[in-house]
């Protein structure tokens, strides 16, 4: 029995290590992408929007790891994980034109924006009252996500900016088919709430999107 143990702990320590691995690497990959583009002047939007994203990211990072530890479904820390890697490229493009970073030393479920602060605490109770609340919170963090993302594409032309924000867009769609699916897998119904409803039924009815971060 102790062998059989000691067998589990070591595969489970080995793909841990091979998953962390993973995921320093694809962040490794998209800094040289981010880093590859030129370095071009920022618009007071361009400004603006990199400080919103940053803690936007981070919010739904927050949200998603306090909704794991409440309800222990991995669709809350898998998706986290996506975010965090969301949060540190919009981290990225602060590092390279030298902006001050919003969230700094701040832990989990703090903000440097109270709207944001606000809003952390106001899905985390809501995503607190059932499993199925929690999915529909999930939905709505990706809902507001898209929205927002698809409003500053429009008002940045810098490259990267570009290149990050696309590639955000994308990654919030297919946590809304996850979401979305859940919701519906345990007999509840979600309509949109910041994007139109037209979008959220393109998003839920086509497949999921693959070859991010190109």
């Amino acid at each position: 029995m102790k062998t059989i143990i000691f067998i589990s702990i070591a595969i489970a320590t080995a793909f841990s290590s091979c998953k962390k691995n993973d995921v320093t690497k694809q962040n490794s990959d998209i800094t040289t992408k981010i880093n590859a583009y030129p370095k071009e002047p920022l618009s007071a939007a361009e400004i603006l929007s990199l400080k919103w994203m940053r803690e936007e990211e981070k919010l739904a990072h927050d949200v998603y790891i306090t909704l794991f530890n409440k309800w222990g479904v991995n669709i809350f820390t898998n998706i986290a994980s996506s975010e965090q890697t969301h949060t540190n490229a919009v981290l990225t493009l602060l590092n390279k034109y030298e902006l001050t970073d919003p969230v700094g030393t701040n832990t989990v479920g703090v903000f440097n924006d109270t709207t944001l602060q606000n809003l952390y605490t106001q899905l985390v109770a809501q995503g607190s009252t059932s499993l199925l609340d929690a999915y529909k919170v999930g939905a709505t963090i990706e809902d507001l996500d898209i929205f927002d993302l698809n409003n500053w594409i429009t008002k940045v032309d810098n490259q990267d900016i570009k290149f990050v924000y696309q590639n955000l867009t994308k990654g919030s769609r297919n946590h809304m088919r996850s979401f979305y699916g859940q919701i519906i897998s345990s007999g509840g119904t979600y309509s949109a709430q910041f994007i139109s409803q037209a979008e959220l039924d393109s998003i839920i009815n086509s497949p999921k999107e693959t070859g991010s971060w190109e």
